[in-house]
C-alpha cells in the first residue's frame, strides 16, 4: 500500500503470515513496482494502520464477474472508520493467512449504516480462495483498516479536478473515491465560503473484456446525478465490443497518452489529482504519462495490486 511518498509500494491480496490532503515525492520506478514477492504485512508496514480489530457479520454475497464476489460486512464498532481509497487487512478464523482487500464503498455509508463492502477476486490463495467458497450469509471475520491511498479533503481545503485510473480490480478503491466525492457533492452548501466544493473529477477504467468492468452501471448512475464525474472505459482484450444499450461504448485497446491528454485539457492544469491503481506496467505508464503531460509528481498518487 502506499502514499504520501509516491516511492512507496503497495499491495492487494497478497498474503502474510497472522497477527495535508496530498502530498507525495517520486514517480515510480519499475525496479521499484516489481521488488519482490514480500508478504502482505511486510509491504505495508510503513503504512498507516489503525489498532483497533473490530470483528464484522458477512451480511450479503453476490458475484460481480465471473471471477469477483462482493461482500457486504456489518460492523457494529462504533470507532471504526475508513478513508475512501483504504483497505482493511482480512482476517478469518483458522487460517493462518491474512491480506488486504481494499473497500470499494464510501465512508459514508458505513457512517449511515453501519456496513462497508468489498470486491474479492478469485485466487487460490487462502483468504480468497474462502471468499469465494467457503464464506456465507453469517460468517464472522475481523478487520483492521489501513492504508494512505486516500481521497479526504476537508472543509477549507482549495478545490481539486481529479483524474482516476483504474486497471482491472484496481477499481475497488477508485470506486470508493467516486462514491464519495458525489457524497461530498450532496453535503456542499452553496452558502458555506469554508465547505469544500468538489471539482470535476474523471475515472478511466481499462478491463480486458467488457465483462470485467466492475461497478461500470453504478458508476454511470453517478455520473448522471453528478454532470462534473465522467467516466470513460476501455477493453484491452476484446476486439467486437457488445455492449447492452443503456451503456457507452468502451473504446478497444489501452489507455494512451492522448486519451489523458484529451481529459486534462478539460482540468485545471496545475490543480489536477491523480491515482492510479491497478498491475505494476500500467501504473509505471500512466505516471510518465502524467508527468511528461505537465501533472507534477507530487500531485500523483498510486497503488499497486497483484
Amino acid at each position: 500500500m502506499f502514499v504520501w511518498r509516491l516511492g512507496h509500494i503497495c499491495c492487494r491480496g497478497t498474503k502474510a503470515s497472522s497477527p495535508p490532503f496530498f502530498n507525495c515525492r517520486n514517480l515510480p520506478r519499475m525496479a521499484e513496482l516489481h521488488s519482490g514477492k514480500e508478504d502482505h504485512l511486510n509491504r505495508t508496514k510503513d503504512n498507516t494502520r489503525q489498532q483497533i480489530l473490530t470483528e464484522a457479520v458477512v451480511e450479503s454475497i453476490c458475484d460481480l464477474s465471473p471471477t469477483v464476489k462482493s461482500l457486504t460486512l456489518r460492523v457494529n464498532n462504533e470507532e471504526f472508520s475508513f478513508k475512501a481509497g483504504q483497505w482493511v487487512d482480512f482476517f478469518i478464523a483458522g487460517l493462518d493467512e491474512f491480506t488486504g482487500f481494499s473497500m470499494t464503498s464510501a465512508p459514508g455509508q458505513l457512517e449511515h449504516d453501519g456496513t462497508l463492502e468489498l470486491a474479492v477476486k478469485c485466487s487460490e490463495e487462502a483468504p480468497a480462495h474462502w471468499v469465494h467458497h467457503k464464506c456465507q450469509v453469517g460468517s464472522k471475520v475481523k478487520m483492521r483498516v489501513g492504508g494512505d491511498f486516500t481521497f479526504d479533503p476537508q472543509d477549507g481545503d482549495e478545490s481539486r479536478d481529479v483524474v482516476l485510473i483504474a486497471g482491472g480490480v484496481g477499481i475497488n478503491p477508485l470506486y470508493s473515491i467516486v462514491q464519495h466525492v458525489v457524497d461530498l457533492h450532496r453535503l456542499t452548501d452553496p452558502g458555506s465560503e469554508a465547505a469544500y466544493k468538489p471539482g470535476k473529477t474523471v475515472l478511466l477504467y481499462s478491463a480486458r473484456t467488457e465483462e470485467e468492468l466492475l461497478f461500470r452501471e453504478q458508476i454511470l448512475r453517478l455520473c448522471q446525478e453528478v454532470p462534473d464525474i465522467s467516466l470513460q472505459c476501455f477493453v484491452s482484450q476484446q476486439q467486437v465490443v457488445k455492449t447492452p444499450s443503456q451503456f457507452p461504448s468502451p473504446k478497444v485497446g489501452r489507455i494512451t497518452r492522448e486519451d489523458l491528454e484529451e481529459e486534462l485539457s478539460r482540468l485545471r492544469g496545475n490543480q489536477v489529482l491523480c491515482y492510479i491503481c491497478g498491475p505494476p506496467p500500467m501504473i509505471e505508464s500512466m505516471a510518465h504519462y502524467l508527468n511528461i503531460l505537465g501533472v507534477n509528481s507530487a500531485n500523483i498518487k498510486f497503488e499497486k495490486w497483484w
